[in-house]
């Protein structure tokens, strides 16, 4: 990501668990047809950027177990009823 001298960064707080699930749902999502939800390509953009910056910092997606961190991380994000 190519950022100018008028943009700062921010940081957003996730865990592992978050974040493992919201690479898959990007991944997903950035695969699909979706020009028409987007008013600006820009916004697309950004979540191709995120979904990027994520796997770069989810060591585990490598891993020959990833499915089931996966879904263990789904399973402790879910409400508990």
């Amino acid at each position: 990501m190519v950022l100018n001298s008028e943009t700062k960064n921010i940081s957003i707080p996730l865990n592992e668990d978050e974040a493992i699930v919201l690479f898959e749902w990007l991944a997903k999502f950035n695969i699909t047809d979706n020009t028409t939800f987007f008013q600006d390509q820009a916004e697309q953009r950004v979540l191709f950027n995120l979904e990027a910056i994520l796997e770069k910092n989810i060591p585990s997606m490598f891993s020959d177990e990833y499915k089931t961190t996966l879904l263990k991380a789904r399973e402790r994000l879910r409400d508990k009823e």
